[in-house]
């Protein structure tokens, strides 16, 4: 078997075309054009009815450029493109059939819907008028008259409309082209204007689907694309106003607003991917000082500085600033009650910062707006542990030192506290009772904070030297017994330190 190349594949695919051609210019030639054409326009039809509308037009198509002035392959031809939902290439071959058959009032009345739906009133008004004076069918003059009565309506309610946009009453405006568009889904005009009332109403949204249709519906539509890249803007997403702008550019490069907008966006778009880059580094120190170029290359779009302030919130708080996390994320937090992420990371700085009640406050708010997320649920329960372990013994508490304490400063402040409350200190029976209970306490606290794994479990909310705590599993770090078991042990000989100690 002769292999084929692809070439030789896709120019043999072409050879059914050719024999066409070449039948078409045998038939020319000898005179005998119109049966090719029928036969174009008969397989046209089979394929139509079949829905292989690809194909039915390449036959009508065919048929057009057999014989240019065949009214009814210019009507085939105009029934596949409305099928396929071509208007805007219906029109002219509709407009075509009218030329050659004045008289054809099928076409006339299908050009009038078209014209009525693309908002020509005008012209649809007059080719319904010319169907009922053609001698129509009853069917043909009953939705005349009732497509006429419609175009009569759509011209009192565009005047209303426009009225009241120039008075400034949008929402009236908006209503009346509801029913404008509804009959005439192509007018571009009356979507362009709609927009523009929802965009005064603050229904963002609506506009945004209103400028998308008009980018389509009208070549070369920048004006769109640009409304639709600074409302974008404008709702803080930068990303998606850089798309709409370029498509403007692309229309038009020198596009003066366009380009000016266009490298605002570029600007602030390159910031925030680059804190978004150190924030998946770990380098949130470096994000918060992004963000605050952030803010300064954009201060007067509100949400931007607000998104900026929610990432600032949860770089805050992932950096162990406690504080300052609690302040940026409750700014957030006012403008925005509901936004889920700075409830999270509040609620985060707050257990650093040992305000566990707080904590739970924002993990129940979150959770109330978004109940699935498992980092809630988990946060809740942690916090939970972490206010009833606060309530019992809290080790960096016994020695006096933050959550985020390196090994160095639980060591040095472990020295410091037993050195103050070693039991040989005291004379006084129940002074030394009470000395030996705080030197158990500051001992437990340094075995547990300076243990990686039992300090892992500790800040879990789950005490290593309780046996309850432990829910009965594996084995348990805690002294039995009082000041008795720490006879012959020196607390301070552990590790590189060793302390003397003389007592009169």
């Amino acid at each position: 078997m002769v292999a084929i190349s692809p070439v030789a594949h896709k120019l043999l695919s072409y050879v059914p075309f050719l024999l066409v051609l070449i039948d078409l210019r045998y038939e020319g030639v000898n005179g005998r054009k119109d049966g090719g054409v029928e036969n174009h326009l008969e397989m046209g039809k089979k394929l139509l009815a079949a829905g292989q509308l690809a194909d039915a037009l390449s036959h009508f198509h065919a048929a057009v450029d057999g014989d240019p002035k065949n009214y009814m392959a210019y009507y085939r031809r105009a029934t596949v493109y409305l099928a396929m939902g071509k208007s805007k290439s219906a029109l002219p071959d509709l407009s075509k059939v009218i030329e050659l058959k004045p008289d054809f009032t099928s076409a006339r009345l299908q050009r009038g819907n078209l014209l009525l739906k693309h908002g020509k009133l005008d012209e649809a008004e007059s080719d319904f008028k010319k169907v009922l004076k053609s001698n129509p069918s009853s069917r043909e003059e009953q939705e005349a008259q009732s497509q006429l009565k419609k175009s009569d309506e759509i011209q009192r309610l565009v005047a209303q409309a426009q009225s009241d946009f120039t008075r400034r009453d949008y929402g009236s405006a908006a209503s009346h082209l509801d029913i404008i568009i509804d009959t005439c889904v192509w007018d571009a005009d009356s979507r362009e204007m709609r927009a523009e009332c929802f965009i005064q109403l603050g229904e963002m949204g609506k506009a945004i689907s209103d400028l998308k249709a008009t980018s389509k519906l009208k070549s070369d539509n920048t004006q769109a694309f640009y409304k639709l890249s600074t409302i974008y803007y404008n709702l803080g997403d930068h990303e998606m106003s850089l798309n709409e702008v370029r498509e403007c550019l692309k229309l038009d490069p020198d596009h003066k607003q366009c380009f000016s907008h266009y490298k605002q966006v570029k600007k602030l778009n390159k910031q925030i991917q680059a804190a978004e880059e150190l924030i998946q580094q770990e380098k949130y120190s470096d994000a918060v000082s992004k963000y605050e170029s952030v803010m300064k290359t954009e201060p007067n779009v509100p949400q931007f500085i607000l998104n900026a302030k929610e990432r600032t919130c949860h770089c805050l708080s992932k950096d162990q600033q406690p504080a300052k996390a609690i302040s940026v994320c409750s700014e957030v937090l006012k403008a925005d009650p509901q936004n889920v992420n700075a409830l999270k990371d509040r609620a985060e700085a707050y257990l650093q910062d040992d305000q566990y009640e707080e904590a739970i406050k924002d993990f129940e708010s979150a959770k109330e707006h978004s109940e699935n997320d498992r980092q809630i649920k988990e946060g809740l329960e942690r916090a939970q542990r972490l206010l009833k372990q606060s309530q019992k013994r809290d080790y960096y508490k016994i020695l006096g030192v933050k959550r985020t304490a390196q090994k160095k400063e639980i060591l040095k402040a472990y020295r410091k506290l037993a050195q103050q409350w070693h039991p040989d200190n005291f004379q006084d029976a129940e002074e030394k009772k009470k000395a030996e209970k705080k030197f158990i306490d500051i001992a437990q606290a340094k075995e547990v904070l300076t243990d990686p794994e039992m300090r892992s479990k500790f800040d879990q909310g789950e005490d290593p030297m309780d046996p309850e705590s432990q829910q009965g599993g594996g084995h348990h770090h805690h002294f039995h017994g009082g000041w008795e078991n720490f006879q012959g042990f020196n607390p301070f000989g552990s590790g590189p330190f060793n302390f003397k100690f003389n007592f009169n």
